[in-house]
């Protein structure tokens, strides 16, 4: 299995409910096919840097998976099939960005938990 990462940018015209309905459409999908989520991430709203379908605005979204190389034109085609979906890009990750994605992870989490320990350490 190889380790891919996809990032995807939702039309701003969503809710954020209809959003995260989106986002976890594609999840299933990559679960339904066998693939196993590692890490979903979502960026939140971002301008774009240039108009796409008149929009100049979109929620952005990563997912990191491994799965079997013929998954990722399925997943692909449904992207494409998706309305809501303005852009989408499927990386297969290499040892490498493998290695940086963990630590990056490990680092954004001891920043997560480094605040919570600050104010308990005062009180």
């Amino acid at each position: 299995m190889n380790q891919y990462e996809t990032v995807f940018i939702l039309t701003p015209v969503l809710s954020d409910d209809q959003m995260k309905e989106a986002v976890k459409k594609y999840e299933d999908y990559l679960g339904q096919k066998g693939a196993e989520i590692i890490h979903e991430e979502s960026w939140g709203m971002k301008k774009l840097a240039y108009p796409i379908q008149k929009k100049s605005t979109g929620f952005y979204q990563l997912i990191e998976y491994k799965a079997e190389g013929e998954i990722i034109a399925d997943v692909e085609t449904e992207f494409r099939r998706d309305e809501r979906v303005l852009r989408f890009l499927t990386v297969k990750l290499d040892k490498h960005a493998i290695a940086y994605n963990e630590k990056r992870r490990k680092k954004a989490a001891e920043a997560e938990n480094a605040p919570a320990a600050e104010t308990e350490a005062q009180a």
